[in-house]
């Protein structure tokens, strides 16, 4: 018999998440039995805190409810032959150190995969994050080689890899973050032009000068104040992709922002919100362009890596407070 460890969200958040907002709770794992439904044990070796996680846990949780959240997860037992034990796969089964399963919504890791490169850039840089910069740019804002991109929150999981992917496609990017350490990080990732939208004394002049011109595209993970400013930063015909709205997740009043009728319509803008599983289908194809990027040194990553599973809420609450540098993972 495996007992599990698991988070649950004990109450619905208020504003940011306290650790007192979570329950680490045992569970007794039933064993795998021939020609029963459950055909796996699996193990978490890394798991993954997003932001999508604060909204999403209003929206599909009940309290009591096991956290949400996706794992690059260790097979220990198999009774599947579709799955070798020892093979490591990405599942989305929530905050546990194990589990069970029938096999269904499992994905192995590109058979690709080199030795070398770390198995939890498949929640970061080749996974989730990567393929929403991938779509994102391709398909909602479709840039074109010589425009000007903006990516706001540029050195998150995300962001980080949009700024990098339009630089492959010959556009010149503009990044912004929230500290000095993660600007310099945005210019060695090679960001034309990267502000620290803290300390500049205004936003509106610091879009200005990096893009005097303004901007064809706009990635927006943050919302709220930054994109009404932005917005009229826009070039005509210019192209939003709505991903995140992070600088809103944990307002327990919900802020009123200008109106941006006017700049979408003088400028004939196209605003477009997405989730990245509008291209499931086409999965393995962005996770093939991710991969070779990286192996190429094309793309490059950064991981914040908080070790141990008991450490769980820590990291989601550091990382809705931009304390992480690139991807924030948790080594159990």
């Amino acid at each position: 018999m495996v007992t599990a460890k698991v988070w649950v969200m004990k109450k619905h958040f208020e504003g940011l998440p306290k650790t007192s907002d979570f329950d680490l709770k045992n569970i007794e794992l039933p064993k795998l039995k021939d020609g029963g439904k459950w055909k796996l044990l699996l193990e978490s070796v890394f798991l993954s805190v997003d932001p999508y996680m604060r909204p999403y846990s209003r929206r599909d949780m009940k309290e009591g409810d096991v956290m949400i959240g996706t794992q690059v997860a260790r097979i220990v037992e198999s009774k599947n032959p579709a799955f070798t034990v020892g093979a490591l796969v990405v599942a989305n089964s929530g905050w546990r150190t194990h589990f069970i399963s029938d096999g269904k919504g499992l994905q192995l890791l590109p058979p690709a995969w080199p030795e070398s490169l770390p198995k939890s850039l498949a929640l970061g840089t080749v996974g989730m994050p990567g393929l929403t910069a991938y779509f994102g740019l391709l398909e909602v804002c479709k840039m074109k080689p010589g425009e000007t991109v903006l990516v706001n929150a540029a050195a998150g999981a995300v962001g980080s890899v949009v700024g990098q992917i339009a630089k492959i496609a010959g556009c010149k990017v503009v990044g912004c973050a929230g500290s000095d350490s993660k600007v310099a990080y945005l210019k060695k990732l090679g960001f034309d032009e990267a502000f620290n939208y803290k300390t500049v004394t205004s936003l509106d002049e610091a879009l200005r000068k990096a893009s005097p011109d303004g901007y064809d595209c706009f990635f927006d993970n943050v919302g709220g104040e930054f994109s009404s400013i932005a917005i009229n930063h826009m070039k005509k015909y210019g192209r939003i992709a709505v991903c995140g709205a992070i600088s809103q997740y944990n307002d327990s009043v919900p802020q009123k922002g200008p109106y941006i009728q006017y700049p979408m319509i003088f400028k004939e803008l196209r605003m477009e919100g997405f989730l990245v599983f509008r291209w499931h289908d086409r999965r393995e194809e962005g996770l093939k362009a991710l991969l070779k990027w990286v192996m190429e040194g094309k793309v490059k990553y950064h991981e914040h890596i908080t070790e141990g599973f008991e450490n769980m809420p820590a990291a989601f609450i550091g990382m809705l407070k931009g304390e992480n540098l690139g991807k924030a993972i948790v080594k159990v």
